[in-house]
């Protein structure tokens, strides 16, 4: 017991340095007694859980301004996809991402893993203390709640980062499973569908206990099942898919950006009626140049590195339509001719979804689950369940809010392209740069087309480089997804440390 309550005061304690940053009033002092048993104390106890989404904290004895969850989480999914382009060679570890030169020593997939079990045991000790103190009113249900959703939120993206998806091999191995605070440390890991039954069971003990929501920056019933909705896509298990996206949708509680407002919508997350759950950044959050989202993929000359752009691939597939209002995201740097500038033989297209919150360049609350979301959760339910027209009308909801009143599907299929074709295609640019482009072509047992120029290339010289012409003869251009590098080693410091942790191949 002591162990647990030593760990419950760290958790507060980390909670009352960070509650500037997540808008909370903190206790100045928190004792033992309090935190089992006050909701001001839980809720100190909980907001130093979601505060470890976005903090660079001390690992393996430094604070590096590089290590940040939603970082790494974002460059390990998106720099691994096809709508993001390397400009250059780095020696940061995200380079990995792009080119699948994985090693169980780089530091991403290191600290990745290790705030992720660290954000587990913090809720794992909140729900001990909750369930020992027996309260069982609806505040201290809402923070429960809360909890079982964040440890089903982690272990899910630990899952899709580090064990293959679920419809390619439900029996393979998954990550290490951490639901109680009474586990040996050294622990083998569980199948991919064990942890995806974890992750189920929590979400929706989350979304039964979930009844007082405290805003968009933090866990609510809607949240868990779109999280739920989200898992049960990736199981293909279609029907439940589209019970939960269809929760969130009759909810009534959430609208789609229009024309008008998605321009604004990623610098305003915490107020749009589109967003569903974010984690909120505040100004004291805004890490600038070093640590940031933003600060890799945009620059206003000053304010980030800019060293990676939206990728030719993305750019063509949206080109039929200039007049979709998802361009706004993509920001090209141009030269005082208006021509697209060029960055070691790249074009330089920046990319906006993480910038802009009260102006500033590298600022934003980054959105975990939308509504746009469930319509095409809800669409690729229906495409795989021969109710095309179905998906057609959902495909439309987002276009017609998108700029593209006038090209409708109408529920006619284009020439040449299946249901599931328009779906996913429509994901990839709704969805672009927000962490999901991957995980969708390799769960639907497709194959990564990243055959065009950029730095994912092994060896690639400037020099090399013709854009009037498409790559070819070099390695990795398309990734299937049976290859072993979708997904990534587990960490060294879980090989080393414990010995029933097999090793990704």
């Amino acid at each position: 017991m002591k162990t647990k309550i030593t760990t419950l005061i760290t958790i507060a304690l980390i909670a009352a340095t960070s509650c500037k940053k997540l808008e909370v009033a903190p206790s100045d002092a928190i004792s033992t007694e309090t935190l089992v048993t006050t909701t001001d104390g839980l809720t100190n106890a909980l907001n130093g859980a979601y505060a470890l989404l976005k903090d660079h904290i001390e690992f393996n004895g430094t604070v590096d301004q590089n290590n940040m969850y939603l970082r790494q989480f974002y460059h390990l999914s998106d720099f691994a996809s096809d709508d993001i382009v390397c400009g250059q060679v780095t020696t940061d570890p995200l380079y990995y991402s792009f080119t699948l030169g994985h090693s169980p020593a780089q530091g991403n997939t290191r600290y990745f893993w290790y705030v992720s079990y660290k954000i587990i045991t913090g809720v794992n000790t909140v729900i001990d203390a909750v369930e020992k103190s027996g309260k069982t009113d609806a505040a201290t249900n809402q923070l429960l709640g809360e909890c079982y959703f964040l440890r089903a939120f982690c272990h899910f993206n630990l899952v899709r980062l580090f064990g293959k998806p679920y419809s390619v091999d439900p029996t393979a191995p998954g990550v290490i499973l951490r639901t109680n605070l009474t586990d040996e440390s050294q622990k083998a890991r569980s199948t991919v569908k064990e942890v995806y039954d974890a992750v189920t069971a929590d979400a929706e003990k989350a979304a039964g206990l979930m009844t007082q929501p405290r805003g968009v920056q933090y866990a609510s019933q809607e949240a868990a099942w779109a999280l739920l909705a989200r898992v049960n896509i990736y199981k293909e298990d279609n029907a439940k898919a589209l019970e939960y996206a269809n929760k969130v949708i009759n909810s009534g509680k959430f609208q789609l950006s229009t024309k008008a407002t998605y321009p604004a919508l990623f610098a305003n997350a915490k107020t749009s009626p589109e967003v569903i759950f974010c984690v909120a950044f505040t100004q004291t959050d805004d890490y600038g140049k070093f640590g940031s989202i933003a600060s890799m993929i945009y620059s206003d000359g000053n304010s980030g590195w800019g060293e990676e752009y939206a990728s030719s691939s993305l750019r063509d597939l949206m080109s039929a339509h200039p007049e979709d209002v998802r361009w706004s995201y993509i920001s090209p740097a141009k030269d005082g001719a208006g021509v697209v500038q060029k960055k070691n033989g790249i074009e330089m297209y920046y990319i906006t979804k993480f910038s802009f919150q009260d102006g500033r360049p590298n600022l934003s609350s980054p959105i975990m689950f939308r509504l746009a979301e469930m319509y095409l959760i809800k669409a690729e339910s229906e495409a795989k369940t021969g109710a095309t027209a179905a998906a057609l009308d959902d495909v439309d909801m987002i276009r017609k809010n998108r700029g593209l009143e006038a090209s409708l599907y109408n529920k006619v299929l284009p020439g040449g392209k299946t249901a599931l074709d328009v779906v996913l295609d429509e994901k990839r640019i709704e969805m672009a740069f927000e962490g999901q482009r991957t995980y969708d072509v390799y769960r639907n047992k497709r194959s990564l087309d990243k055959t065009y120029w950029g730095y994912h290339i092994a060896g690639l010289k400037e020099t090399d480089i013709d854009l009037s012409k498409k790559p070819t003869g070099y390695a990795n251009l398309t990734v299937p997804y049976t290859n072993p590098r979708i997904i990534y080693y587990l960490p060294v410091d879980e090989i080393l440390s414990n010995p029933k942790a097999t090793q990704n191949p």
